[in-house]
């Protein structure tokens, strides 16, 4: 436990579940001493604009005509 309230994973579990570095957690108490961490699933479409804007080609992604799905 750090001075901060931080818990810190052994870089063997960390590797091994690729837990990376601003990964959030629930922590659940089960008894005293005794905790459960549970990694909270990504957001939708957390990291799409860093994925976009990596992309090599400017305008790579060109928009598509589709119907509306106001009729469907």
């Amino acid at each position: 436990m750090s001075s901060k309230g931080q818990i810190v994973l052994p870089a063997e579990l960390r590797d091994r579940d690729q837990i990376e570095s601003g990964q959030e957690f629930d922590i659940e108490r089960i008894e005293r001493g005794e905790y459960r961490l549970t990694r909270r699933a990504p957001r939708p479409n957390e990291g799409v604009v860093d994925w976009l804007l990596s992309c090599p080609d400017k305008g790579y992604f060109v928009p598509i005509e589709s119907e509306s799905t106001d009729t469907l």
